[in-house]
């Protein structure tokens, strides 16, 4: 054999060929890895975000203030209490009476401190018909759902006495309680089906029980070594808990498409008839290096989220960054080892029906191999390329087009819950009666000395100005901290649980009110947060980052496109069609969650709008995907070219060949994703429908239509270079085409494959 026949390709084959012959040191290698990982982070114990982290902005500098003061600032309760007919007044015996009835309870639990009555407070609504009881938990804050069930029981006992009357509390704890139960449920339930969906799947593509457990296994245990992982990289960037489900999800979905990716082409050649051996090694040249462009581009992409300057992205980023190289590795590296220690028993635990050899068409040669399917469908797209081309992207374009009137906010708690929690009811029903009042406007007022004339006098002026300006209906209520001079200032925002309007009343506060007020004492500084302020100030700083985030990770994806394929051609086209599915995402998520088009079908209520962070977290997290299947299928429409057949047999060879994994491994990661449009939260809805809608219209229509059309169309340019770019590093890794054709001739006649 000659030199350029022996020529070991690329990274991904050195990898796979050391493996593969140091099995034992691969696969142990690997598992004290993930087993370090796991005790090192366990050791070292997760640090998650903090509250003043979160943001810039007005919420930040609050946030500092408070936690500079050494103020632990406590959840507060209220409990609403209303006639159920309307008949009951405030004044009344019967209201009174339930009223002293729920202080007493309540202070009875031990676990709660200033318990507040509305006689004393003015806490009762306009028409005197409402009224609230308002009280603080004792402890910390970020812990206080914890301790509410008591509180909630004691409440729940004076209803029983007063029939008549309603009697609900709300607020900072008992809405944790209820995020948390729902949280904590949803997820259970997506973590505990995700993998026995995917299982099923694989069991279905292979048709064996060990080659479907490998890519289920290696995914697992990327998961566990990232989230040890992840422990470490806390102490020097926050983490959370939704970048842990996110992590979670890409490791799964990622982690079982590159392994399925590498058994795939390695059964594939041994069906070739190749040896063993020689399977492994061309798998790993060709598809080991596909998984290590992909997993690179991917990588990239997420970075992109560290650019928002949110810390609740920049710890999703990482933490996807993370799982994704985790799993890119582990599929060079232990999966080879595991393949040739397996050899021929990889296809052990045959399933009658599924697997190739027990199906009645195994005399057929390659038939079982290359979809019918894909076959017929490509047959009509070669033929006429042109009308394809203005058929799929028409429909895409037009699937994308309400996405033009995107609006995002962060989601109220009735938006996020619907009427599914009877917390959602008590919360429309605080908001009717009192305006804002179950997420007011909190001014933090530090100043030189909190009680000095002018600053007292600024505070009762910025009292009076907040209702007369129509920001509030009041009762506007302060709390003095005397020994850290800071005051707080709780203002009820006109608009309520309508952010929109509520936004407005938040700027009357912070444009007119605080410079008339308090912006005119010397030395007082007053940022206003609050839920409103923190929606607000999150969407403003998110809008900052899209630009960024958006140029950094299509410049990146189009630099590593071009240095893989050596062609300005395919490093264009896969951008364009990544930007189509990422917009026909838009389209649909627009469509059902904003518009509220066959929202019933997947449990929405018509939300109209998307949350916050969802369209650029979706841009990052599919521009990495469907860069997946791009890389996979060009490179295998590449091969053929380089092995001497023209580009439009090339075409077909690649897409047909590559059908059944892009199709089985989009089947998955749209099954996963789907799981958490089933979740009760319409933020977890809105990316698993968004994901999932996207990763189906990536796998179908543009690799199955679009991609094969454009590149017919462009024929032999699709493999253009200028000659100015010839200077670019290679990292192609393939020989020269004279050479593998040859080598493709002597293949025929029974010799081994080149690698």
């Amino acid at each position: 054999m000659g030199n350029g026949d022996t020529r070991v390709r690329g990274l991904a084959a050195r990898a796979g060929g050391w493996s593969a012959r140091h099995r034992w040191a691969a696969v142990g290698i690997w598992v004290l890895f993930v087993v370090l990982a796991m005790g090192l982070g366990s050791a070292a114990g997760r640090v998650d975000v903090k509250d003043s982290d979160q943001l810039k902005g007005e919420t930040h500098t609050a946030a500092k203030i408070i936690e500079d003061a050494g103020i632990e600032e406590p959840a507060s309760e209220t409990v609403l209490i209303q006639g159920k007919d309307g008949s009951l007044k405030a004044t009344d015996a019967e209201f009174r009476s339930a009223v002293a009835a729920v202080v007493k309870a309540v202070e009875g639990t031990g676990k709660v401190t200033d318990v507040t009555s509305p006689y004393d407070t003015q806490t009762i609504s306009k028409d005197g018909r409402s009224a609230l009881v308002q009280f603080d938990m004792r402890g910390e804050s970020d812990t206080a759902g914890e301790r509410v069930e008591p509180v909630l029981k004691a409440v729940e006992d004076v209803q029983k006495d007063h029939e008549s009357l309603r009697i609900e509390e709300i607020g900072g704890a008992s809405m944790m309680k209820t995020f948390d139960d729902a949280f904590g449920d949803d997820f259970q339930k997506a973590e505990y089906s995700a993998v026995p969906v995917a299982l099923g799947i694989l069991l279905i593509a292979f048709g064996a029980l060990v080659a479907a457990l490998l890519p289920v296994l290696l995914a697992v245990t990327a998961i566990m070594a990232t989230m040890g992982l992840m422990g470490i990289v806390s102490h020097v960037m926050p983490m959370s808990d939704t970048a842990n489900s996110v992590m979670l999800l890409v490791g799964l979905a990622v982690g079982v498409d590159y392994c399925l990716f590498y058994l795939r082409r390695e059964r594939e050649e041994r069906e070739a008839g190749r040896d063993a051996q020689t399977a492994l090694r061309v798998a790993a040249a060709t598809s080991g290096r596909a998984i290590i462009v992909s997993g690179v581009t991917v990588c990239v992409a997420m970075a992109g989220m560290l650019f928002t300057g949110l810390a609740e992205f920049e710890a999703m980023g990482l933490a996807s960054l993370m799982v994704v190289a985790v799993a890119m590795v582990g599929s060079v590296t232990v999966l080879p080892a595991l393949l040739s220690l397996l050899g021929e028993r990889v296809e052990k635990g045959k399933i009658p029906f599924l697997h190739p050899q027990s199906r009645l068409r195994r005399n057929r040669g390659r038939g079982n191999r290359e979809s019918r399917f894909w076959t017929a469908v490509l047959k009509g797209v070669l033929a006429r390329p042109v009308i394809s081309v203005v058929v799929a992207a028409g429909a895409l374009l037009a699937i994308a087009a309400p996405a033009v009137g995107m609006k995002t906010q962060n989601l109220t708690l009735d938006q996020e819950f619907g009427d599914s929690l009877p917390i959602v009811q008590t919360y429309n029903r605080l908001n009717e009666a009192f305006p804002g009042g179950s997420d007011p406007a909190e001014v933090v007022v530090k100043a030189d000395d909190i009680n000095a004339p002018e600053v007292r006098s600024a505070l009762a002026d910025f009292r009076e100005r907040a209702v007369s300006s129509g920001a509030s209906r009041g009762p506007v209520e302060i709390k003095l901290h005397d020994d850290q001079n800071v005051a707080f200032v709780y203002v009820p925002l006109v608009g309520g649980s309508d952010l929109d309007k509520a936004g407005a009343s938040l700027d009357k506060l912070r444009d007119e009110v605080r410079p008339a007020t308090l912006g005119k004492v010397d030395g007082v500084e007053a940022p206003i947060t609050g839920q409103v302020a923190g929606s607000k100030d999150f969407n403003d700083q998110l809008a900052g980052a899209v630009v960024p985030v958006f140029a950094f990770v299509v410049v990146f994806a189009f630099g590593l496109m071009l240095l893989s394929f050596r062609s300005l051609t395919v490093a264009i086209t896969s951008i364009v069609l990544n930007l189509l599915s990422v917009g026909a995402a838009y389209g649909i998520l627009v469509g059902v969650f904003q518009h509220g088009w066959g929202a019933s079908l997947v449990g929405a209520e018509g939300v109209g709008a998307i949350i916050t962070w969802l369209p650029l977290f979706l841009f990052v997290i599919l521009f990495g995907l469907s860069m997946d299947y791009h890389v996979f299928v060009v490179s295998r429409i590449r091969e053929a070219r380089l092995r001497g057949r023209t580009t439009k047999d090339a075409i077909q060879h690649g897409v047909v060949t590559t059908a059944g994994v892009v199709t089985s491994a989009a089947v998955i990661m749209v099954a996963v994703f789907a799981i958490f449009g089933t979740l009760s939260m319409q933020s977890m809805k809105q990316m698993g429908v968004g994901l999932a809608a996207a990763v189906l219209i990536d796998a179908t229509i543009i690799r199955g239509v679009l991609l094969p059309a454009v590149m017919a169309l462009l024929g032999e340019r699709n493999w253009y270079l200028p000659k100015w770019l010839n200077r670019l590093p290679d990292m192609t890794h393939d020989e020269a085409p004279e050479a593998v054709t040859r080598s493709a001739a002597r293949d025929d006649e029974g010799e081994r494959v080149p690698v």
